[in-house]
């Protein structure tokens, strides 16, 4: 399979310390901010009671559990992505609910990894999955899935997809500006995103990424319909290297070329320190200026839409 060259890595954040402003880590300061303002949070939201749409041909639902953790459904084909159904992540604890209990889950045919952080690559939750057949991750990540219960684990490369049996069934995996380590000193996985193509439709999913001029080359190359795209966890100003904001994920979303905008990675666990409403309130805002209002969804945890 043909490869492009991959662009020259960043330099990885050894530490927390790293994404602070002028690198000054004041333990007291991350604890106050993202651990116990969110204890002293009520944790909201409610588990739905799962109605999954009958689909046609060609129809595709999209619900979102949370954070970045979405099912996608066509007629016959279930698809989790970066599934996440914790209520704690060590010390952080999630503000709002799953929108599905991990037991109301359709058989999952496909899991989609974008990279190894726990937020994103959740061993207990996939431990739990009803029977995953095939999970699709970097490459070298492979080696925390293969005791998960997997039928097959796949390794891709930027760029390079994978195809099943079934007609016209591709996903590929796409670069991202992020970084993969599961540990500090973790550096040999990969990270990414993925676009899901199936049944003449375009789903991308951007996993965790800064801006980057990559947006444009995806959306060149693949022309995603469907963008679910981070706009949370970019204050302080330096965690944007690693993360997008509202303004640049409506940026990407121009790159792009796609018709459906669909915000992740924000409400659900404390990782910065920005107001966890905000992200949403912006980019509502910002979807206003730039008159793509209509193209904005905003999904409700749990409720699945049909497009």
């Amino acid at each position: 399979m043909l490869k492009s060259q991959r662009p020259a890595r960043r330099k990885l954040p050894r530490s927390f310390k790293e994404l602070t402003p002028a690198n000054h880590f004041k333990p007291a300061t991350f604890f106050r901010e993202l651990v116990l303002k969110a204890w002293l949070t009520p944790r909201t939201g409610e588990h739905q009671t799962p109605v999954f749409p009958k689909l046609k041909h060609g129809q595709v639902a999209i619900t979102w559990i949370g954070h970045a953790s979405f099912l996608i459904q066509f007629t016959d084909l279930n698809i989790l992505i970066d599934p996440n159904f914790a209520n704690w992540l060590f010390l952080l604890k999630r503000i709002k609910r799953s929108g599905l209990k991990i037991g109301d889950l359709p058989p999952i045919d496909l899991v989609l990894l974008t990279h190894a952080h726990f937020d994103h690559f959740h061993k207990p939750t996939l431990r739990k999955l009803p029977h995953p057949k095939i999970g699709i991750m970097p490459r070298g990540v492979g080696d925390l899935a293969h005791n998960l219960g997997f039928s097959r684990v796949v390794e891709l490369e930027w760029w390079e997809s994978f195809s099943q049996a079934k007609p016209n069934l591709k996903v590929t995996f796409t670069p991202s500006q992020h970084w993969g380590a599961r540990t500090i000193a973790d550096q040999h996985r990969g990270y990414g995103g993925f676009v899901l193509e199936y049944q003449g439709r375009k789903i991308y999913h951007a996993g965790d990424s800064a801006y980057f001029d990559g947006f444009k080359e995806i959306g060149k190359r693949l022309a995603p319909e469907i963008a679910l795209l981070p706009i949370g966890a970019y204050h302080p100003e330096t965690f944007r290297a690693v993360h997008m904001g509202p303004d640049e994920a409506v940026k990407a979303f121009h790159d792009l070329n796609s018709k459906k905008l669909i915000p992740m990675h924000f409400g659900t666990f404390r990782l910065s320190f920005e107001d966890m409403d905000e992200p949403l309130r912006w980019l509502r805002e910002l979807c206003a200026q730039h008159r793509i209002t209509s193209r904005l969804q905003a999904m409700q945890e749990g409720v699945p839409v049909v497009f």
